[in-house]
């Protein structure tokens, strides 16, 4: 009988291909992540449940009718991110998503008003020739945040993982904190 092959070990074979580290390094605990926003880090949150996977075929950004959307429970999951960032006492500078609409709602539930499409943190789920320019300009773009407050950003999966190696599931933050010219993850946060 054959041995199943574990998660882990298929994603440490495909992250040379994705151009990350072949395994993301471990992260500290949530509570260290949460005092990095409140100090003025970077909250990567993957957009919150909408079930599926990628784009129905057609899509056009801009037509959330033709995207894969927030379900009802991710809808309170947007909501209850926000929740929990205000309950902590976390000063929110800015909320940035991709316009994708299940990352912009995500973010306008979470944070009423404030949420503004950046290119940047677009999908590249069924464009893998823009992974490298995508993730360059995130990069860059988080590199220069000096507040105040914490940057809170939605995006996707894969936008995520280009940039830290970790693999988030909906409605998860990889916290994040320059250190030099460097981005350094700091922890990772389910509200």
């Amino acid at each position: 009988m054959q041995r199943p092959i574990p998660r882990r070990a298929i994603l440490a074979g495909l992250a040379p291909i994705a151009g990350a580290p072949a395994l993301a390094q471990p992260t500290p605990d949530a509570e260290a992540a949460w005092q990095a926003l409140a100090e003025g880090g970077i909250a990567l949150f993957r957009h919150a449940i909408a079930p599926g996977g990628g784009d129905p075929p057609g899509m056009r950004l801009g037509d959330c009718g033709t995207q894969r959307n927030l379900d009802e429970a991710g809808r309170a999951q947007a909501r209850r991110i926000g929740a929990t960032f205000r309950d902590r006492g976390i000063v929110v500078g800015a909320v940035r998503a991709s316009a994708w609409c299940r990352a912009m709602e995500t973010a306008e539930l979470a944070f009423p008003g404030r949420a503004r499409a950046e290119p940047a943190f677009n999908s590249f789920f069924g464009a893998r020739q823009d992974q490298e320019a995508r993730t360059a300009a995130a990069r860059r773009l988080m590199l220069a945040w000096d507040g105040p407050g914490a940057l809170f950003v939605a995006t996707h999966q894969v936008n995520i993982t280009a940039l830290t190696s970790i693999f988030p599931a909906s409605g998860e933050g990889v916290v994040l904190r320059r250190d030099g010219e460097a981005l350094v993850v700091v922890g990772r946060i389910r509200p």
